[in-house]
């Protein structure tokens, strides 16, 4: 009560606790009833006037609820007061005096249910629910025993002495006991407030949710305040233009967000998502999730999220199809349920007090009773509801079920005699129109609780009585005849009709909505599936997804999406790609939380699949669903699942297809600290042993991934940078052994980056403001940019449109030649630190490595001819010619211009000097190579880097004629250095060349240098002129070079040319294999058979081996072709026996194997029987096959040997 005892600790109406006191409950009811009795006659023989200051009126309820005085002698009770008066005329107490009455005798549990009937009718009283809304009435000054006033107040133990409850004041039993704190109530130790520890456990729990619940409902009032002095109420008129234009979104609320984000935490803890929720919970650490009431808002928590979702579709209804329905309690039904207590007299008869306090009594009584009654009709009424909406689900209709419950509530229908009708006259004739056949709407529009039980009988009767399909009602001829029900029911059985199997149950009845119909489909299509047709399987995908859309029951939708992804035993790729689009449809239809929820279950469940289709359609949906999940969602659950599926499994398809789901999600990713995950992912792919999963890596996952970089500003800084070092890393390990495997996977994710870095260049540019496409937009060359491996390596794609990249490329040249790169940040980065740190890394690779100089070659054409031919001459062509310096003056006859022997050369000539073909750059390039080769010469370097670059100009038939041009001028050069190194360079270039061009241009330039007066330049033809018995078929020109060969052979001035008779064997040697056979037959092998008889007669003995290492080699090759029978007598075997000759006194161990050989040789020869010429096949057959092993045996130990002795 407001009016409470000062000190809290009286038994007064304003300082009770619903706890009892020490003593035992069944003696405080009788010192209750003693101190009524007491009280009245007290009252009676204190001859005070009722309508004294000191007395309690009816018509008072100020004194009736203050506790200032209230346990004064002489002070009579509200009730006797009340009831006394035998003979006077009755009047109405007021229900304010009662519960005044009520509050001072304690009734505390009555007075209680007078307060939760006045709530629930709409009525609540003001002194009930202070009373019940404070707290002080219910504690207890700690120190202050029961019935004792506060020390120090004067008064106070009067006024917590008597109080109406006489006892109190001397056996405490009136005082109630409160815990002192609500945040220790579970703790709270029963035994401290007993001295005999015999209250029952119930009673005790019953008065502590009591306690509990107003306190909670005090705090509740609280923050009911704070949040209306927080909330920003929108405008009005703002609220409208919410409500009429739903595109408008209104701004979230604080209140709001905080009470969204416990929501979303729940659910991530219920569906088990604990990581998630934790880094949800760390994002907003100012809030208790655990907590309901931090939320701050006064209102009951409301259902998860789930069930908001599933409840969303049935609040989605328009005003015409609603009917606004009330329900209340009038005042006139409180005194239905209370007749007798309008006839109590308004003032105190005291005669008739016992007798009045007893009718008091059983008032009381009835009231109990009638209120078990009305809790029993509304768990009838909540019954009945379920009933009503079995029924629904059974096509029945809505007024059927009214009709149902309305005989149900007729006893209470009759009690309610006083009951106003809720609905008005207008809404009634409205309301005879409404049909019912949206009952999802209009149990959305009315609750339960008030539709139907809650309207008037005349309502109820007024509804329509049609099911929700009998708009358009069919009916049925009625037959004029008098056979009873009965009988026709007999007479139909006979009709063969099944509705007791399942399918049967299902035909019978016909669906009437939407919901019936995927109810339906939902319990059907678990049978449907598996008889049908594997390969027509796919045509039942439409008919599951929309099923699993709309289906009301989670489990069923979990049923119907695990039929989907187990629908096809190994699904091919036309199969998969209609699951994933209807995986898609799906996800755009439900929205977000919903794929999360039951999509990506089935995507985890299928992750280790022992089919690997399976899991490529796992690989595949990840990608195809990311733009449709939560974002937390795709960068931590999808990346683990993408990454697990990279690492473990061992189908080259499957690992494609998760390269490029993660090429996709690389594209949706905004969390930065994914950012160093994603890095050590694009390794791993890079590193993959499939070419397959190499290939999707460039295409797809590295350009995603180099976008994201670029947005978070990390390619210049970290990316490329890092790429670098790894490279400059192998190259300082490599130098005993380079891992060209590794070189080659970061060199070529550094190719596949120059396109995002030159879109970078373009976007940062001084100009960038000024491109804007209006007028004519120029066009770019087609052969601009070179071709990309991908869509996504596209600068246009990266810019946005080619015409915005034209209009960039235009701006770009223009500032290139004219206005220079001052201020242009990104652009100076690739000139000072990318290129110099690049130029850098080629001087330090092996020059005889031919694959690394391929890459870097490629890696410099892509990046000059990306950058532009302005960018090539202005800014990459100076940084090399500043390094390789060429001029005659930086000759060193010792060792050569260091840096023209190293892989500078080749990488300048072929990845710079070749992006452009016009004349000039032609001339640029054959002059540099001439210079090359000069200096090389004339310093008397090694030609590795000259080698280089002819061998890799050389695989490009465009570049033939320009090295014949070089070579050309080498054959007349001056100097025999020069004229030597061109003999020995057309070896390397006549591979690939046309025969034509051999014939016009090679042939006579090598025809000239035979002729040469140095004799080395005539040796050095001689690898040239092998080359061509090798590659040309062309009779004439072998016959040419046959001669050239035979007169090297036999002119008597060569005879002593140990280095000349070296060279031969070696060029016989290595082309012999593969020369054509008849020149093979008729000059190789016999001219090998008197090199070997010369060599017999050497009396060097390191000349004689050095031949005859060379003859060994020669033979071992030669040995594995196929040899004529005579051949094998006259040439073979004698040069075989001469070589083992000159190896019997200087190698011992190559002895051994040519005794093998000749052995087999002989032996073979021996076996040989005369037979019909045989054709050239089965001859093959029967003399090369048997010298294949033997020949593989012998290079191999002949190579074991040469190394040992080198």
């Amino acid at each position: 009560m407001a009016a409470m005892a000062p000190g809290g600790g009286g038994s007064g109406g304003g300082g009770v606790n619903p706890f009892l006191s020490d003593s035992d409950e069944d003696d405080d009811e009788v010192a209750a009833t003693e101190e009524r009795r007491a009280g009245l006659r007290l009252g009676s023989g204190s001859g005070l006037d009722p309508g004294s200051a000191d007395s309690l009126s009816p018509q008072d309820p100020v004194a009736l609820g203050s506790s200032a005085r209230p346990g004064l002698p002489g002070e009579v009770s509200a009730a006797a007061v009340a009831l006394g008066g035998c003979g006077e005329t009755p009047a109405r107490l007021s229900i304010d005096a009662i519960a005044a009455q009520l509050l001072r005798d304690q009734y505390l549990l009555t007075a209680l249910e007078l307060h939760t009937e006045l709530l629930e009718s709409g009525r609540e009283l003001p002194r009930l629910r202070d009373y019940f809304s404070n707290p002080g009435n219910f504690e207890r000054q700690s120190g202050t025993p029961p019935g004792m006033g506060a020390p120090g107040i004067p008064g106070a133990a009067g006024i917590g002495g008597a109080g109406g409850r006489e006892p109190s004041t001397t056996s405490g039993g009136g005082q109630l006991n409160r815990a002192g704190s609500i945040s220790t109530l579970d703790s709270l130790d029963f035994a401290r407030y007993s001295d005999d520890g015999n209250r029952e456990t119930d009673e005790r729990v019953a008065v502590l949710e009591f306690e509990l619940r107003k306190a909670k409902e005090t705090i509740q009032a609280l923050r009911a305040n704070l949040t209306k002095a927080a909330e920003h109420e929108v405008p009005l008129q703002e609220r409208k233009n919410y409500k009429s234009s739903p595109e408008i979104q209104e701004p979230i609320k604080p209140l709001e967000k905080r009470a969204l984000n416990f929501l979303v935490n729940e659910f991530l803890l219920k569906n088990n998502y604990k990581l998630t929720s934790i880094t949800f919970s760390d994002e907003n650490d100012d809030q208790d999730f655990e907590l309901w009431d931090d939320v701050g808002l006064n209102i009951p928590k409301p259902p998860d999220l789930l069930q908001l979702y599933r409840d969303f579709g049935n609040h989605q209804v328009t005003g015409k199809d609603l009917v606004d329905v009330a329900s209340g309690v009038e005042e006139d039904e409180l005194e239905a349920l209370t007749p007798v207590l309008g006839n109590l007299p308004p003032s105190l008869e005291t005669p008739q007090t016992v007798e009045n306090s007893l009718l008091v009594q059983k008032l009381e009584d009835k009231i109990s009773l009638l209120n078990s009654e009305k809790w029993s009709l509304m768990e009838q009424i909540r019954r009945l509801e379920s009933e009503m909406d079995f029924l629904k689900n059974e096509h029945f209709a809505i007024p059927v079920v009214c009709d149902s419950v309305q005989p149900s509530l007729d006893h209470k229908d009759s009690e309610d005699t006083g009951q106003n009708p809720v609905i008005n006259s207008s809404d009634k004739e409205k309301d005879k129109d409404i049909h019912l056949s949206k009952s999802d709407e209009v149990d959305s529009s009315i609750p339960k609780e008030n539709f139907p039980s809650s309207l008037p009988r005349r309502e109820r009767e007024e509804m329509p009585s049609s099911s929700p399909s009998s708009k358009n009602t069919v009916h049925f001829d009625k037959p004029n005849r008098k056979l009873s029900p009965a009988f026709h029911q007999a007479l139909l059985s006979f009709c063969r009709m099944s509705a007791d199997s399942r399918l049967g149950s299902e035909v019978s009845r016909i669906a009437d909505s939407e919901k019936s119909v995927m109810l339906m489909l939902g319990r059907c299509l678990p049978h449907i599936v598996p008889n049908v047709l594997l390969a027509k399987r796919e045509e039942l995908i439409p008919l599951i997804l929309c099923t699993a859309c709309l289906h009301p029951e989670p489990k069923e939708r979990d049923q119907l999406l695990h039929i989907l992804f187990n629908l096809i035993k190994r699904p091919d790729d036309e199969q998969r790609q209609m699951i994933l689009t209807g995986c898609v449809a799906f996800a755009r239809h439900v929205g977000p939380t919903r794929v999360e929820a039951e999509l990506l279950p089935q995507c985890w469940e299928q992750i280790n699949h022992k089919y690997p289709e399976r899991r490529l359609l796992v690989a595949e949906s990840c990608g195809a669903l990311a733009p449709h999940l939560p974002k937390e969602i795709r960068s931590s659950l999808v990346l683990s699942m993408l990454q697990q599926m990279l690492m473990e499994d061992k189908a080259d398809l499957v690992r494609e297809a998760v390269i490029k789901s993660l090429g996709i999600i690389m594209g949706y990713i905004d969390d930065p600290d994914k950012y160093q995950q994603g890095f050590e992912l694009l390794l791993s792919a890079l590193g993959d042993p499939s070419e397959r999963v190499v290939s999707a890596t460039h295409q797809v996952f590295l350009p995603a991934y180099a976008a994201w970089t670029t947005e978070l500003g990390n390619l210049q800084s970290h990316l490329i940078p890092t790429l670098l070092n790894k490279i400059e890393k192998l190259l300082r390990e490599g130098e005993h052994g380079l891992d060209e495997h590794k070189l080659h996977m970061y060199l070529s994710a550094l190719q596949s980056l120059i396109p995002s870095l030159f879109a970078l260049v373009l976007q940062n540019a001084p100009f960038s403001s000024k491109a804007k496409l209006h007028g004519e937009v120029p066009q770019i060359e087609v052969t601009r940019f070179p071709r990309p491996m991908s869509p996504l390596q596209d600068v246009s794609t990266i810019i946005g449109s080619r015409e915005q990249l034209a209009v960039l490329l235009q701006l770009y040249d223009y500032q290139l030649e004219h206005e220079g790169t001052t201020g242009w940040e990104t652009l100076l980065w690739v000139v000072n630190q990318l290129l110099p740190q690049l130029i850098e890394i080629v001087g330090k690779i092996n020059v005889t490595s031919t694959a690394c100089v391929h890459e870097f070659s490629r890696f410099f054409w892509r990046l000059c001819r990306t950058f532009g031919k302005i960018f090539t001459n202005t800014k990459v062509k100076p940084q090399f010619q500043e390094i390789l310096r060429l001029s005659e003056e930086n000759i060193d006859s010792s060792a050569g211009n260091g840096v023209l022997t190293k892989a500078t050369v080749p990488i300048y000539a072929t990845g710079v000097l070749t992006c452009y073909i016009q004349e000039e750059d032609r001339k640029l390039l054959v002059g540099f190579l001439e210079d090359v080769m000069t200096l090389l010469s004339l310093s008397h370097a090694p030609l590795d880097s000259l080698k280089a670059s002819f061998v890799e100009l050389g695989a490009n038939p465009a570049y033939h004629e320009l090295l014949l041009t070089v070579l050309w001028y080498g054959v007349v050069h001056t100097s025999a250095l020069v004229r030597c190194t061109a003999a020995r360079m057309f070896e390397l270039t006549l591979r690939g060349m046309s025969e034509a061009l051999v014939d016009k241009r090679v042939a006579p330039a090598l025809v000239t240098l035979s002729s040469d007066p140095e004799f080395s330049v005539r040796i050095a033809t001689i690898p040239a002129f092998g080359t061509i018995m090798e590659t040309v078929i062309q009779r004439e020109l072998l016959e040419r070079v046959k001669m050239q060969l035979a007169s090297f052979l036999e002119d008597p001035q060569y005879q002593d040319q140990y280095s000349l008779h070296t060279e031969i064997i070696k060029t016989f040697g290595r082309v012999g294999p593969n020369a054509e056979p008849r020149f093979r037959d008729e000059f190789v092998i016999p001219h090998l058979h008197k090199l070997a008889l010369v060599n017999n007669l050497q009396i060097v003995d390191s000349k004689r081996l050095d031949i005859a290492t060379h003859l060994f080699e020669a033979y071992s090759a030669l040995s594995c072709c196929f040899i004529s029978e005579d051949l094998m007598v006259n040439h073979f075997l004698p040069g075989l026996r001469c070589l083992r000759t000159d190896m019997e006194h200087l190698s011992p161990e190559h002895e051994v194997i040519l005794s093998s050989m000749i052995k087999e040789c002989e032996q073979k020869v021996e076996n040989k029987t005369v037979q019909e010429p045989q054709g050239l096949s089965s001859m093959r057959e029967n003399v090369v096959y048997p010298f294949q092993p033997m020949c593989l045996q012998y290079l191999k130990n002949a190579w074991c040997m040469i190394s040992t002795q080198h």
